[in-house]
C-alpha cells in the first residue's frame, strides 16, 4: 500500500503496475501507512494532514474508525506487532497510544523534542522508538513479566499473547539442576478473544480465569473451553471456588456456579480485591475490608496501606504486605460464624476475627505460603 499527498490511499500487487484500488477518506494529504500484524484483522492505518488517523478495513475497502485527538499533521502511525496498541505521533509534539480493539486514547507521551517523525517497533520486544527533531527516544510498553498460573498439580498455564499454552513440571522428571532449564513438552491450548493482562487457576485446578481489556472469561483449564465471561477489571477466588469480579471502583460482585449471588454494598472506593478465606477489598492508601463468601456480609476492617494479601493453605494465617512491612495474623474462624450468626456490626466488624501474631519490617514484592 502507499499513501499520497493526493489524499489517497492505494492498494498494489507485486505482478501488475495498476492499483488494485483506492481507499479516500482524508481531508489533506496522507504522510504515513501501516498494516495490522498482531492477528487476523484485515487492517491498514493511515495518519495525514488532517490531524486525523484512520483505521480501514482493506477487504471492505471502508473506513472503520477515525481518530481526531491529534492537533496538528500527524507524522507517524504504526500497529504494534505483539501488543493490541496503535501508536501514532504528531507535529504537534505528541505521542499517543490507542487500544487496537476498542480505539479508545489509552496514553499520552510528550517528552518536549518538538515534532514527532519516526515510530519503530521490534516484533517480540516491548521497546518502542521515537524519533523527534531534536532527539529519539525508546520506551518500553506493557510488563516483560509473563502472564502465567500455575495449580496444585504443577500445571502451568502462560499466555503469550492472545495464545495460550500449558506444560506439566511434574513430567521433567526427578533429576534436575538448581537454576538449569527444565525441558518441557509445550501443549497448545488455544486463543484468548481478549489480550490478557492476568490469568489465574480456581483452587481447584479445574478452571481458570483471564482477564483483560475490562472483561473476563473462565475457561476450563485442560480443553480451554469457555466457561463463563462477563465484564470486570479483576477476579479473585475462594477455596471453595465462589469467585469476586471489581468491575468498578464502586462494584464488587460474587459468584458461584457461575451465577452472581451477592452485589456488596460499598461507600467507598476500592482500587483492588484479593481472594483467599475471606474477600478483601481494598480502599488506597487507607484500609482494606474483609467481607464473608457465603452472605457477602462486611467482617473486619483494618487500616493499613495494604499492597498485597496473602492466605495459608489451611486457613488460619493470613499476611498483609505493605511496601515497608508485613504483618502475620491469625484468623479466627469459630469467632466470625457466631459473629455472623448475632448480626453483623458494619462499623466496628467483628474485632476477634484476627489476632497479630508478629510483623517483618520487610518490603514484599510476592509472597506465598509453605504450610502454616
Amino acid at each position: 500500500a502507499s499513501a499520497s499527498l493526493d489524499r489517497t490511499i492505494k492498494v498494489w500487487g507485486i505482478n501488475t503496475s495498476q492499483p488494485h484500488f483506492t481507499l479516500e477518506g482524508h481531508e489533506k494529504g496522507v504522510n504515513c501507512i501501516d498494516y495490522f500484524t498482531g492477528g487476523d484483522k484485515p487492517f491498514l492505518i493511515s495518519g495525514a494532514d488532517d490531524s486525523t488517523v484512520k483505521v480501514w478495513d482493506y477487504q471492505a475497502r471502508n473506513c472503520v474508525q477515525t481518530l481526531t485527538d491529534h492537533t496538528q499533521n500527524v507524522s507517524c502511525v504504526a500497529f504494534h506487532p505483539d501488543l493490541p496498541v496503535i501508536i501514532t505521533g504528531s507535529e504537534d509534539g505528541a505521542v499517543r497510544v490507542f487500544h487496537s480493539g476498542t480505539f479508545s486514547l489509552e496514553n499520552t507521551l510528550n517528552y518536549g523534542m518538538e515534532r514527532v517523525w519516526c515510530i519503530a517497533c521490534r516484533k517480540g520486544s516491548n521497546r518502542v522508538g521515537l524519533g523527534y527533531d531534536e532527539g529519539s527516544a525508546i520506551i518500553k510498553m506493557g510488563k516483560e513479566q509473563p502472564v502465567a498460573s500455575m495449580d496444585q498439580s504443577g500445571k502451568i498455564i502462560w499466555a503469550k499473547h492472545n495464545e495460550v499454552q500449558m506444560v506439566n513440571v511434574k513430567t521433567a522428571g526427578a533429576e534436575l539442576t538448581d537454576g538449569e532449564r527444565i525441558p518441557l513438552q509445550v501443549k497448545e491450548l488455544g486463543n484468548c478473544e481478549v489480550y490478557p493482562q492476568s490469568l489465574r487457576h480456581d483452587p481447584k485446578g479445574r478452571v481458570a480465569v483471564v482477564c483483560g481489556d475490562g472483561s473476563y472469561i473462565i475457561y476450563t483449564a485442560l480443553a480451554w473451553r469457555t466457561k463463563s465471561y462477563g465484564n470486570a477489571l479483576e477476579v479473585v477466588w475462594s477455596p471453595s471456588g465462589d469467585y469476586a469480579t471489581r468491575e468498578a471502583s464502586s462494584k464488587v460482585k460474587i459468584f458461584r456456579d457461575f451465577k452472581e449471588r451477592h452485589t456488596l454494598s460499598l461507600g467507598y472506593s476500592v482500587d483492588a480485591i484479593f481472594g483467599g478465606a475471606m474477600l478483601a477489598c481494598r480502599s488506597g492508601q487507607d484500609f482494606v475490608f474483609f467481607y464473608d463468601w457465603e452472605t457477602g456480609s462486611p467482617v473486619r476492617r483494618i487500616d493499613a496501606t495494604v499492597k498485597n494479601v496473602f492466605w495459608s493453605d489451611s486457613a488460619l494465617l493470613c499476611c498483609i504486605a505493605s511496601d515497608t512491612a508485613m504483618f502475620v495474623l491469625q484468623y479466627d474462624k469459630d469467632a466470625v460464624a457466631t459473629y455472623m450468626e448475632e448480626g453483623t456490626n458494619e462499623d466496628d466488624g467483628c474485632e476477634a476475627a484476627f489476632d497479630p501474631l508478629y510483623e517483618v519490617s520487610e518490603r514484599v514484592s510476592t509472597g506465598r505460603w509453605l504450610g502454616d
